[in-house]
């Protein structure tokens, strides 16, 4: 029972007893001030979930490890001794000495590890600024070696004497995961002063050589017509510019999410073009002439990682200028089939090194898939609304049926001239029967 003015003692329950809130606030205050915060210009991610387990392979290193996110890992082991042993080579060819490079890259420890999405506390700075020297005195030497063979006879190598090592490398170095910021290989490719063995070459350069010979498809030869090259941020960066759009078109609101496949499009009479264009992302329409010309591009076991890492790097990094997305997007729609991709390879668009024309099909289908699409942005807005009003259009359809059906080869045109001559005869012999008549 309460009596009259006494106060009321709060009940107190037994969690809030047993709660230090003097030590929790310090603990959480602790972490506040220990919490890095991550630089909004950081550009090497982890692979988004969704896209990860579309295809796991397509995104992990199988020989080496580059930069922190697969550091130390158990299958990538074998080859941390062959980092040291390129590192004696590039020490041995620059004559500079290790306490300066380590020093170069101490200087820039926080610069580089801002660049990386992900934290990198796990390493000391230490075991960061060594994993930094070694991975790249790899790229450095590896690039040279790749440039000059004269470099690959001068030493014993394991790597280059062996063409499978070779090319799992040259992969591996294209995985978003698996990158070093281009400025630290740059810069300390520079303090090297090794240029001579290149003849004077930058690093862009040799990566141009490099990656020009693995996906030549990909890759301009030309590249005094791509400066921009030099702002790559690093080797996925740099893919990703090689096919960016010179010419950046105002895409008007998608209102179609889906175009005409290209087997629709050849029987609406639509005729396909091989295009001239170095960029592959250079999809035609001549309305006038009713073709479609689409570049030349090979689709091959590989054409996977690359566009693969490219799409990850664009979804993370690109924001509105996701070009291969879109690209991937743009192709998911015209050859869902292996029929499409028959008529694209008949015409030489399409160069198959796949199983069959089913396996390119399924190739994009798998590709669109946790893709980015972007309605107000989307890139080939205005040809998804060209061809799908090109195929509402009745009199290309009745076109097309009429020359597909009566004039696709010889003996059925003989048959169709011969069937009107026949017609003409017949109909000019009834008159002349009724002229006598009368």
């Amino acid at each position: 029972m309460n009596v009259s003015g006494t106060p009321r003692v709060p009940k107190v329950s037994p969690d809030h007893v047993s709660l230090d809130i003097a030590k929790l606030a310090e603990s959480v205050e602790r972490k506040l001030k220990s919490l890095r915060s991550f630089s909004d210009l950081c550009f090497i991610y982890r692979v988004p979930k969704g896209l990860r387990e579309l295809n796991e392979k397509a995104y992990t290193p199988q020989v080496i490890s580059i930069g922190p996110y697969h550091h130390g890992k158990k299958e990538l082991q074998e080859m941390e001794e062959q980092k040291i042993l390129y590192l004696r080579e590039f020490l041995g060819l620059c004559k500079v000495s290790v306490k300066d490079f380590i020093a170069a890259i101490a200087e820039r420890e926080s610069r580089l590890r801002n660049c990386y999405a992900e934290t990198t506390d796990n390493l000391s700075k230490e075991e960061f600024v060594e994993m930094v020297l070694l991975d790249c005195s790899f790229l450095i030497m590896f690039l040279l070696k790749a440039f000059s063979f004269d470099i690959q006879e001068a030493n014993t190598d394991r790597i280059f004497n062996k063409l499978w090592m070779r090319e799992e490398i040259q992969f591996d170095l294209c995985l978003l995961e698996n990158q070093l910021p281009f400025f630290i290989v740059e810069d300390l490719f520079n303090l090297s002063k090794i240029q001579h063995y290149c003849e004077e070459h930058s690093m862009i350069e040799l990566t141009h050589d490099l990656l020009s010979h693995k996906w030549y498809s990909w890759v301009p030869n030309d590249i005094s017509k791509h400066l921009k090259l030099s702002k790559a941020e690093h080797f996925v960066g740099y893919l990703a510019i090689c096919q960016r759009p010179s010419q950046h078109m105002q895409p008007t609101k998608l209102t179609n999410l889906t175009a005409p496949s290209v087997a629709e499009l050849h029987q609406a009479g639509m005729k396909f073009k091989l295009g001239s264009s170095i960029n592959l992302l250079e999809i035609k329409y001549d309305d006038n002439k009713g073709t479609l010309e689409i570049p030349h591009k090979i689709i091959d076991d590989h054409t996977e990682i690359l566009l693969r890492n490219l799409q990850a790097f664009e979804r993370c990094h690109c924001g509105v200028n996701i070009y291969v997305c879109d690209y991937i997007t743009m192709l998911s729609f015209l050859v869902p089939s292996a029929k499409d991709v028959e008529i694209l390879v008949k015409n030489g668009i399409l160069e198959n090194g796949l199983p069959d024309n089913e396996a390119i099909a399924s190739l994009f289908r798998n590709l669109s898939k946790e893709n980015s699409l972007a309605i107000d942005t989307f890139y080939y807005s205005g040809l998804v609304e060209d061809l799908n009003k090109y195929c509402k259009k009745r009199r290309h359809k009745w076109k097309a049926t009429l020359k597909q059906k009566y004039f696709d080869n010889p003996w059925t045109i003989i048959s169709l001239v011969a069937a009107t001559v026949l017609l003409i005869l017949t109909i000019t012999q009834t008159v002349c029967s009724i002229i006598q008549v009368v």
